[in-house]
């Protein structure tokens, strides 16, 4: 097994290439879009600057309109989130050893980035058999994911911030689960997201639907004819944002929500839905996307809603 230093990172928020050591890997990360109040030249090229000859891999799966230019690099392995569900399958033992040593692995802090560092650090081998669906199924709500990847989801969901906790995810997956003890952490951050779960359920209880408009969104599949949206602001505790999304689509095809300066557009992977499109935006996922809730008007004309359902549900 490989040795490197973690850090963990987001499109949004990536960590200061001074202080990551040696040559560094990328996985699971975006190139930042617009969506993000900033964009691939204020977050993303920055980084990648900072980093020169240092950065010896960028693995993703997220859409980016600049992944041809980047492309051409061969330290760039960049695919669709229609090519890859999730980034794990990208880590190959071929990848790995192309690659050669590496001192740091910086990844995206969900399951599918966790993951993906795990198997760098197994040279390119699964953590346990099936990681590699799981993550897909994690990350594109597509399938059911086993039990194990189950905790690891949840334990993420409930405390995805704690840094700790994220590595001894990356450690137990790293080392194949061979100390059973380290789930002990993980299933107690598990738990607490059963508050969560509650949380989350009465703030689907405020969905509202509306009609889509054809006429409005011609790009809009046909199959798309309501819109759930719901304003979490003033939640009274801390929710599950991706549970509340996940709720708002099963009432709609597209579940929209409201969290303070944020707004959130969601549709199920296999939906045919593009938000980038849509929103015209150059990067991202095109079936979650996030905006900043200044363009929450436009946003929903974007998606065919009414300038009387935009009114009803904003003001």
């Amino acid at each position: 097994m490989l040795r490197a230093d973690l850090a963990f990172a987001s499109p949004r928020k990536l960590p200061k290439a001074k202080e990551l050591k040696g040559r560094v890997v990328v996985v699971d990360v975006a190139f930042a879009s617009e969506a993000s109040g900033s964009g691939f030249d204020k977050i993303t090229k920055p980084f990648l600057d900072g980093l020169g000859a240092r950065l010896a891999a960028w693995v993703d799966h997220h859409d980016h309109v600049l992944h041809a230019e980047y492309s051409k690099d061969p330290r760039f392995v960049l695919a669709t989130k229609a090519q890859h569900g999730a980034c794990p399958e990208m880590v190959t033992e071929e990848l790995v050893k192309r690659i050669g040593p590496i001192d740091t692995i910086v990844c995206h802090t969900d399951f599918d980035g966790l993951c993906s560092a795990a198997k760098w650090l197994r040279e390119g081998v699964e953590p346990y058999p099936g990681a590699d669906d799981d993550a897909r199924a994690v990350d594109t709500r597509i399938g059911t994911p086993s039990a194990i990847a189950q905790r690891f989801d949840s334990a993420i969901r409930a405390r995805g911030r704690d840094l700790a906790l994220l590595g001894i995810i990356v450690r137990h997956l790293s080392t194949g689960l061979a100390d059973a003890s380290l789930w002990s952490p993980i299933d107690e951050a598990a738990s607490e997201g059963r508050a969560l779960e509650h949380e989350s359920r009465t703030l689907a209880m405020g969905y509202a639907l509306v009609d889509i408009d054809a006429s409005l969104a011609p790009s809009m599949p046909k199959s798309v004819h309501k819109l759930a949206y719901v304003d979490a602001t003033k939640s009274n505790g801390r929710y599950d944002k991706t549970m509340l999304l996940l709720m708002g689509q099963e009432r709609a095809q597209i579940a929209a929500v409201r969290a303070g300066e944020s707004l959130t557009f969601a549709a199920a992977f296999d939906s045919g839905i593009n938000f980038l499109t849509l929103f015209g935006l150059s990067g991202g996922m095109p079936t979650i996307v996030s905006v900043q809730a200044s363009r929450i008007r436009e946003s929903f004309t974007s998606v065919g809603v009414r300038a009387s359902d935009i009114t009803r549900l904003v003001d």
